[in-house]
């Protein structure tokens, strides 16, 4: 199937119409997401980003749907009653600002989109709102941070998955002050302009080092990391109760986009593809296999159990940082002024 925008627009379309046809209480449908920008594809893949809103408790919240290898649906379902306070809408670092991004609507009932939207977006850019979405993104990054040095889980894969968590929310604490947050896929081909935009770019170039530190990666070794984390993410996935992420539809939609990174965006294409494999270790019997090259990389990035207290120590730097560029910012803008 030849992939294009307008392919993915009509496939979103289509599914909206079939599941309104199918369930009377779907309130609202939109579409958001890589499938309203002029590049949806990235190594030959993407997603269809829907968010369906239901009249009640939806009977589960994430929902991945195979169409091919290339493409699948995700979809995101919400009662109705997560969207009644706009207040809270304005400062929740990820509902609030798609909403408020202008996504498609494929299906609305009684304008309930539109009263959704209006009452979010007043006072959406205020100062006060958007650092406080911000610092609600870095606190989640601090609060990881300290589970890991004071409390840590006793597995090294969920230790480090637990870092990478933080590596994101901290990065995204920062993105957030210039738009939306930013999805895993792009999370660190954008954030240098994030950064940069807001005269701080050693606010990604510090985070990249938080994940690999200073090793050096071949072109071979890499080739040889994405046939390894590929290997672990299909036995993960054949695994029962594991995570959404690693359902089996998305194989190619993290690993292809990884390769395709791999030249031009080494740091981008590392997050990607160990976020994606510590994941899929994590969920592993320890004794698999599959395990071992994933600690072999660790050892090269810095990750490993012997080196990770160093990692954190950098990690509670780079917060620091983070939580500085924040209140400089919130100063910047007169944030918390009219609360005086």
């Amino acid at each position: 199937m030849r992939i294009t925008r307008e392919t993915l627009l009509k496939i979103a379309r289509d599914t909206a119409a079939e599941r309104v046809r199918v369930s009377r209480r779907l309130v609202c449908i939109y579409l958001v997401g890589s499938c309203l920008t002029d590049e949806p594809l990235l190594g030959g893949t993407t997603d269809i980003d829907l968010v369906m809103v239901h009249d009640s408790e939806p009977l589960q919240q994430r929902e991945i749907v195979r169409l091919s290898d290339e493409v699948h649906l995700d979809i995101s379902h919400y009662s109705q009653e997560m969207f009644r306070q706009p207040r809270h809408l304005r400062v929740h670092p990820w509902l609030g600002p798609v909403l408020y991004s202008k996504p498609l609507v494929l299906h609305d009932s009684n304008h309930w989109f539109d009263y959704a939207q209006a009452a979010t977006g007043a006072q959406f850019l205020m100062p006060d709102n958007v650092l406080a979405r911000s610092r609600s993104l870095a606190g989640l990054a601090r609060q990881s941070w300290m589970q890991l040095s004071f409390n840590p889980e006793p597995d090294h894969r969920r230790r480090v998955y637990a870092f990478l968590k933080a590596v994101e929310n901290a990065g995204n604490a920062i993105a957030s002050l210039g738009g939306l947050p930013l999805t895993e896929r792009r999370f660190l081909v954008q954030l240098p302009q994030r950064a940069a935009g807001l005269g701080r770019p050693d606010l990604s170039s510090n985070l990249a080092a938080l994940l690999a530190g200073e090793a050096e990666v071949s072109d071979e070794t890499w080739a040889g990391w994405l046939a390894q984390g590929d290997q672990a993410f299909q036995a993960a996935s054949q695994l029962p109760d594991v995570p959404i992420r690693l359902n089996p539809a998305r194989r190619a939609y993290a690993l292809r986009a990884a390769s395709s990174l791999w030249e031009k965006h080494p740091s981008a294409a590392f997050w990607l593809l160990f976020r994606t494999w510590t994941l899929a270790a994590s969920h592993l019997p320890s004794d698999s296999p599959a395990v071992l090259p994933w600690q072999e990389a660790c050892q090269v990035a810095g990750l490993d159990k012997a080196h990770f207290s160093l990692r954190l120590e950098a990690l509670d730097a780079y917060l620091d940082s983070v939580e500085e560029a924040l209140d400089v910012w919130g100063q910047q803008h007169g944030a918390g002024e009219n609360n005086e």
